[in-house]
């Protein structure tokens, strides 16, 4: 393998420490990994609370996950941990599988994303459709905020239905218990986190919101839900590491759940890193992030951790705090866990109704609405699969939007390439003195109306890419013409690729015109589509020298068998 493949694997902590490293740069990643710690400490928890799982499990992903991403990642200002847009998937696979099962999955997912990643598929995520992510994201933060309304209302519902209707009317029936202290905590925590950065950029809104609950709740004697109340206490250690129990069965009922846990944290964590790099001008390792997020992931469930990736608010935080290294996101893991060491009294005493107020913030940010109105400006096509795909998220399932929203955006890019592929009969153009576009002010020397075509000489020409979806137009419109020409010429000037079924459609066309004693020549075929159609055997067919790559030529070759 070469140097290149293996620098690709390099961590950008490595890198960034063998060019220099001073007291200065020490200081501040230690001041950004504090400030970043400050911010992960209430949101890990709270995304784990949501997510089914108890507060301390959200501190081990912080820790755990947010160690190795930095100490291994290919960003330099990554921050790593839980994320909310892993709620919903977690909160599913511990209803159905129980926690067991989400440490099997968030295992299965890390070993696929060091796989992705060493097959260099760290580009390709880029691809997905941005409706199609756009549409799963913003379905994500509705079901988050939906789902915090009980905690924020202080409705005293023990078990919220999962599903999203019946929550909804969950709600409606428990109007009559919301508790307006509680509700009133909530608003305040609210407002405290979007005004406090009028104040002061140095605290984080949600530390802020998170001292003003506890300490008002200690000072009035408030009778508001907190942590304590619900988990007891939050241990001040990290547990040891083990294997959760497997099977075959087990192992294969989980799969959907992992693949989709390797793919939105694939996305989670690119999307952050290109972020990061788009405020510092730097470039990510993509592969690198991937094996990165993969080792994190096998190793945060065996310390009961949840699935870890990279986090865009915290890895932005990071940056305009003035880090310098992945030294910032390790510190920033070693405070969470000075934190849960030395403040785990204190952090019982939260109450629901601020982490509930965190959460709704973020469901807010996530769901960028200014974002969602500009999609609404794109075709139609674009905004039916955002649709379908945040209904899906909401209604149904994320596997299944991701899966179907996909798949609406491949099947309405193929309609878009067909609809770009046509096939013209040249015969109509020379009597138009205009090119191929209709555009009579642009001139093309290599239009066929500027050429001289002689008789018994036919000549098509195909624009656009030659796939599976037009095979079959393409084929029928040339074996049904009328007419038996001697020399049958199809420009391909404008087909940059030919996939397997177009080829195949290429070699039923050739055999047509073969059998009815028709010459075939190939026009302004591309060096790339040519030594396909030699693999393919078509030389064998028609001939090497009847594929040219210029109309002049193919009309020579034309006039030898007239």
């Amino acid at each position: 393998m070469s140097n290149n493949y293996f620098n690709e694997f390099k961590p950008k902590l490595f890198t960034v420490l063998k060019k220099g490293y001073t007291r200065k740069n020490l200081m501040s990643d230690l001041i950004s990994g504090l400030i970043v710690a400050i911010v992960a400490l209430p949101l890990s928890m709270a995304f784990a609370i949501a997510s089914g799982a108890s507060p301390e499990k959200g501190l081990y992903t912080a820790i755990i996950g947010g160690f190795l991403i930095s100490l291994l990642g290919g960003s330099r200002y990554q921050i790593g941990g839980p994320a909310g847009a892993f709620i919903v998937i977690v909160y599913g696979i511990i209803y159905k599988h129980g926690y067991d099962g989400l440490m099997l999955a968030t295992i299965i997912a890390g070993l696929l994303l060091i796989l992705m990643g060493l097959l260099k598929l760290g580009s390709v995520i880029k691809f997905i459709p941005y409706p199609v992510t756009k549409g799963f994201s913003a379905g994500i933060a509705m079901i988050i905020f939906i789902t915090q309304l009980n905690d924020f209302f202080g409705m005293g519902i023990k078990k919220v239905p999962s599903e999203f209707f019946e929550k909804i009317m969950t709600y409606f029936e428990h109007i009559p218990d919301i508790n307006l202290t509680t509700t009133l905590i909530g608003l305040l925590s609210i407002l405290i986190i979007i005004y406090s950065k009028k104040i002061t950029t140095k605290i984080p809104g949600p530390f802020i919101a998170v001292i003003f609950g506890v300490a008002i709740i200690y000072i009035l004697k408030l009778p508001i839900e907190t942590i304590q109340d619900r988990f007891g206490s939050i241990p001040n250690n990290l547990p040891h590491p083990q294997l959760p129990p497997f099977s075959l069965a087990k192992i294969k009922a989980v799969i959907p759940d992992a693949i989709t846990i390797a793919l939105l944290g694939a996305i989670e964590s690119l999307l952050s890193a290109v972020v990061a790099d788009g405020m510092t001008g730097g470039k990510h390792r993509s592969n690198m992030e991937l094996v990165a997020q993969g080792i994190a992931n096998i190793a945060s469930p065996l310390f009961t951790g949840l699935p870890a990736t990279g986090t865009i608010a915290r890895t932005a935080t990071n940056i305009k705090n003035g880090a310098f290294s992945p030294l910032s996101g390790i510190f920033h893991a070693l405070w969470v866990l000075l934190f849960m060491l030395l403040l785990s009294p204190i952090i019982i005493k939260i109450p629901f109704a601020t982490l509930a107020a965190i959460l709704i913030v973020v469901a807010y940010n996530m769901s960028e609405l200014e974002h969602i109105k500009d999609l609404f400006k794109a075709p139609k096509s674009d905004i039916s699969v955002f649709l379908s795909t945040f209904l899906l998220t909401v209604i149904i399932d994320l596997n299944v939007a991701i899966q179907v929203g996909m798949l609406l955006a491949v099947l309405l890019f193929m309609r878009r390439m067909i609809s770009l592929t046509e096939i013209k009969d040249l015969k109509i153009e020379l009597d138009k003195s205009e090119d191929k576009t209709g555009n009579e002010d642009v001139f093309d020397p290599d239009a066929t109306y500027n050429k001289i075509i002689p008789k018994g000489v036919d000549v098509y020409e195909l624009n656009g890419p030659f796939f599976f979806g037009v095979a079959d137009k393409v084929k029928n419109t040339l074996t049904s013409i009328e007419n038996n020409p001697k020399v049958f010429i199809l420009r391909m000037r404008n087909v940059p690729m030919v996939d397997a079924t177009g080829m195949h459609s290429l070699i039923e066309i050739c055999e047509y015109f073969t059998k009815r004693k028709t010459k075939v020549v190939l026009s302004g075929v591309n060096p790339y589509v040519k030594s396909l159609l030699l693999k393919a055997g078509i030389d064998k067919l028609i001939g090497e020298e009847n594929i040219t790559d210029h109309i002049d030529k193919a009309l020579e070759v034309a006039k030898k068998y007239l």
